[in-house]
């Protein structure tokens, strides 16, 4: 392939993964035809996409973006992984596929931009955006419900002793 090639084919990688803040790497050496298609359709149902990319275009594309740290540590046929909505949601798809195919393995990752890398695993382990904003508003409408709780009580404890006179009275 010549220089020229070469430059395009990193550049129209740069510009599709210059939004992305976060990516896996996972390693589909094992897998026949059919298994990756399986993975793939497993991986977009989850608004992911899996993509094989030479290594080295990888690291040409990935030097200026917040991926660059993920790029260094390519090695070996390796595809990567992204998502448009829960990089989260599809690291545990990978290692439930995991389980099923043994020959799928699992890299690194990285999230939101942050330098450091992470496990496939240790990724999947982590609560995903619809979980973490669940428990904070579970956490912010707790104290509510508390007060709420203790502001009905003395008047249902009246009521039980109101009824429990008027039931010995009758």
């Amino acid at each position: 392939m010549s220089r020229t090639v070469k430059d395009m084919i990193a550049e129209e990688l740069r510009e599709r993964y210059s939004g992305v803040s976060g990516a896996c790497v996972v390693d589909l050496a094992g897998l026949d035809v059919q298994e990756q298609q399986q993975l793939r359709i497993r991986v977009r149902a989850k608004a992911g996409r899996l993509e094989v990319i030479k290594n080295s275009m990888a690291k040409r594309a990935f030097q200026d973006c917040v991926l660059k740290p993920l790029g260094d540590t390519l090695d070996g046929p390796c595809a990567l992984v992204t998502s448009s909505e829960s990089l989260i949601d599809v690291a545990k798809v990978l290692v439930e596929a995991a389980k099923e195919f043994e020959t799928l393995g699992l890299k690194q990752a990285i999230l939101e931009g942050d330098p450091d890398l992470l496990t496939v695993a240790d990724l999947a382990r982590m609560k995903s955006r619809l979980e973490l904003i669940a428990e904070t508003a579970m956490l912010i409408s707790s104290p509510g419900r508390a007060l709420a709780g203790c502001l009905g009580a003395p008047q249902s404890k009246i009521a039980g002793c109101l009824k429990t006179l008027a039931d010995k009275a009758a």
